[in-house]
């Protein structure tokens, strides 16, 4: 691990942005709120499981046709195309977690790069950083658009630090997700498990070099030892 990383490199669905309200867009289509971790864990799958077999989609694309799945079998308020349009704009109108904008500025203050790499579309992080006025604190928002394959495929880490000019090794990733921890810390990034919640982190995927509660607490690692 490379303890004075120059980049931090965030994943953004989940991440920074709170997906939450999303589960209130089904329900005013008529959908069990419930149903929107289930849809979003199964974009997810397929989406891995695509590139896995070495292929790739836009994560819209798989998780408009997965949605229509999902609701094929409910009562739906309004036509099955405006449902699913309700549920994908929702994207564009999250917001972060509370503890992101200042975590974000210290961050910036102790002198770090900071870039995005999200599975995600391009335009929602650069939404959900404009509207949050935070987008002037990122260099760059890097989605697998332009990558060869989905995180957590070792190209998708590849590629975020060609595009940023470093080693992996003076990468720090930040994700909520375990998958995303064990990706890149196969392809030689230092990692930190973001766990606002209180998970147990699985055994079976790479351990996380910090684990923290709030961006706030990796601020705290990096002040003070980088110079603005």
């Amino acid at each position: 691990m490379n303890s004075t990383p120059s980049v931090i490199v965030f994943d953004v669905n989940e991440t920074l942005s709170d997906m939450f309200p999303l589960s209130a867009r089904f329900a005013e289509i008529g959908a069990p709120a419930h149903l929107a971790r289930i849809w979003f864990a199964a974009l997810l799958r397929d989406g891995f499981a695509l590139a896995a077999a070495g292929g790739t989609a836009k994560f819209s694309a798989i998780g408009a046709e997965i949605l229509r799945g999902t609701l094929k079998d409910v009562l739906l308020t309004q036509r099955v195309d405006d449902a699913v349009a309700h549920i994908m704009n929702g994207f564009d109108t999250l917001n972060l977690h509370p503890d992101v904008a200042d975590g974000i500025a210290r961050l910036k203050s102790a002198g770090l790069r900071l870039v995005t790499l999200s599975n995600g579309s391009a335009s929602v992080a650069e939404s959900l950083l404009t509207r949050s006025r935070l987008r002037g604190e990122f260099e760059a928002i890097l989605t697998v658009e332009d990558a060869p394959a989905w995180k957590p495929v070792r190209a998708a880490y590849d590629y975020a630090a060609a595009a940023c000019g470093v080693a992996p090794a003076d990468i720090l990733l930040v994700a909520v997700h375990p998958w995303d921890i064990h990706g890149a810390a196969q392809a030689g990034l230092s990692t930190a498990w973001l766990n606002r919640s209180g998970d147990v982190y699985p055994s079976y995927f790479t351990a996380p070099d910090h684990t923290i509660s709030a961006l706030g607490d990796l601020a705290e690692l990096f002040e003070g030892r980088i110079p603005a």
